[in-house]
């Protein structure tokens, strides 16, 4: 049974070695309750989960934590201490460490430097560079991280920058450590490197409130969760007592009957075709997409989904083969070309390249029909940009306060709206899909689901790329499965299965067929 009754919960728990307490916590924003007495405890030693929908509260009661930000009321208790509110110095004084999505890392200063950035080793005020080097190379090898301490961090991959975050936290001796999302950009191997290191700095002593969409991950690493949903703690209890299925509905508060929504499919005439084509790390691809059709990419990482699909979107060039279009033999060398042929491309990094961060809503899902909306000088009809983004964030439920809110104040799940709405205006008739669902919560991904059902049903051709082995085999109508940059294998409806997919992708089996 959930727990629903903090004050007494609360009173129960501190007996048994609360490290952190947030109790009745309130932050507002105009025209937004963020927090609306947010309550939760950490104990000592465990791994706590903190889930939610995106929207949810959760990067708000962190850095409130973290001292980021200031409560407008509440109180917060660690190890004993009561504080209204925290600063950044108070937090990590008491021993409290994050690693967020966005790294803070400054990428021309060696992993040693990061790692001890802001720290003063010695006395005086030149350190040794190699005295630098061999405390970091000793804070590595403590949880088996083979990390060169000279190396630029900007030569690293994200796996490894993220192990330096960890390394940084430990070198500034956390006794809380946060992890936000830390699994949404590796790959499965990558997981369980880091996976092993979360369970060494547990062993260690080190609590840890652990942020994921990935419920599986949930039961694999935690002790305990504590759900959140519009601002406010729905409950918490020991994962040993919980299921996916409850878990879901805590967090979007009604069940969802199926995972991957079911749509009639009727295919119409033929959208786009390869033949043969080669370049950007891919080699000799062919097939077909039909109005209506959602066919899936699959493969491991490195296998040149998204390779391919910056060929056919114009961002990388091909060196060989055709790409036709409702039959037509087209160059498309640019993504302009792309868009005038009716192709869109939801690339797999929204916040780089998907959307723009720093301007509004309006402006983000206007900006590829600005000559459609604009007059003979030039200037933009304000009704009409008006007009198309509230049509599409109605149609597409995105919430938002208005259409002047800018994009970053969004949740994940609500920006990936906006990219799409971005092409919906543009009128596509063919999107690719890249990891469509990435860093996006359990509620959000049933709501994108629909949409991408809703396109599909309407003629719209889909591509999608995904490394979801549930999203890739629940979403799609076909699968074309990619081993070294070449085709591996397709497979129907009636032939997917994992083993199907992972024996493909391994380049284990060859079941190449005649492209369709």
């Amino acid at each position: 049974m959930i727990n629903t009754a903090p004050v007494d919960y609360y009173e129960t728990v501190k007996s048994m070695g609360t490290i952190l307490e947030v109790k009745n916590v309130v932050k507002t924003y105009p025209g937004v309750i963020a927090l609306n007495n947010v309550s939760l405890d950490i104990q000592q030693g465990e791994i706590h989960a903190l889930i939610g929908e995106n929207g949810a509260g959760k990067s708000t009661i962190i850095k409130t934590i973290t001292g980021a930000i200031a409560p407008d009321d509440g109180e917060i208790t660690i190890s004993g201490k009561s504080y209204k509110s925290l600063t950044p110095q108070i937090s990590r004084a008491e021993g409290i460490e994050a690693v967020y999505q966005e790294f803070n890392l400054a990428g021309s200063l060696t992993v040693a430097e990061n790692i001890f950035i802001g720290q003063k080793l010695g006395k005086g005020p030149i350190f040794n560079l190699e005295t630098l080097f061999a405390k970091a190379k000793e804070v590595l090898s403590m949880y088996d991280v083979d990390i060169n301490p000279a190396e630029k961090v900007r030569d690293l991959t994200i796996a490894r920058m993220q192990l330096v975050e960890i390394a940084k936290a430990v070198a500034r001796n956390a006794k809380l450590l946060i992890l936000d999302e830390p699994t949404a950009p590796l790959t499965d191997n990558e997981v369980s490197t880091l996976f092993s290191i979360i369970k060494k700095l547990n062993a260690d002593g080190v609590t840890i409130i652990y942020i994921s969409h990935r419920l599986e991950e949930i039961f694999e690493l935690t002790d305990r969760v504590t759900v959140m949903r519009d601002g406010q703690t729905v409950g918490t209890d020991h994962t040993k007592n919980l299921n996916k299925e409850k878990l879901i509905e805590m967090m979007v508060g009604r069940t969802l009957q199926e995972a991957f929504p079911q749509r009639n499919i009727n295919y119409g005439a033929e959208l786009l075709e390869l033949k043969n084509v080669s370049g950007n790390g891919v080699d000799d691809i062919s097939f077909k997409l039909r109005e209506g059709e959602i066919i899936g990419l699959a493969g491991l990482v490195g296998a040149g989904r998204t390779e391919l699909a910056r060929i056919i979107f114009g961002a990388d060039k091909k060196e060989s083969g055709e790409i036709f279009v409702r039959g037509e033999k087209v160059d498309i060398d640019s993504p302009a070309i792309a868009i005038k042929h009716g192709i869109g491309f939801l690339t797999e990094d929204r916040k780089a390249q998907g959307v723009l961060l720093s301007v509004s809503v309006k402006w983000n899902t206007t900006i590829s029909v600005l000559r459609r909306i604009s007059g003979a000088l030039g200037f933009i009809n304000s009704a009409k940009e008006k007009r198309i983004t509230n049509d599409l964030t109605n149609s597409l439920s995105i919430k938002t306060p208005s259409i002047e809110q800018l994009v970053k104040n969004l949740s994940g799940g609500n920006q990936q709206k906006v990219a799409l709405a971005k092409w919906m205006a543009s009128d596509s008739k063919i999107l690719i899909f890249d990891e469509p669902t990435r860093g996006i919560d359990v509620g959000a991904k049933h709501e994108i689901y629909l949409l991408i059902n809703a396109l599909a049903e309407k003629g719209v051709g889909i591509i999608i790329i995904s490394s979801e082995m549930e999203e890739i085999l629940g979403v799609s109508d076909r699968l074309i499965v990619l081993h070294e940059g070449k085709i591996a294998g397709r497979l129907e409806k009636n032939e997917f299965s994992q083993v199907n997919v992972l024996k493909l992708a391994s380049g284990e089996l060859d079941k190449d067929k005649e492209a369709v």
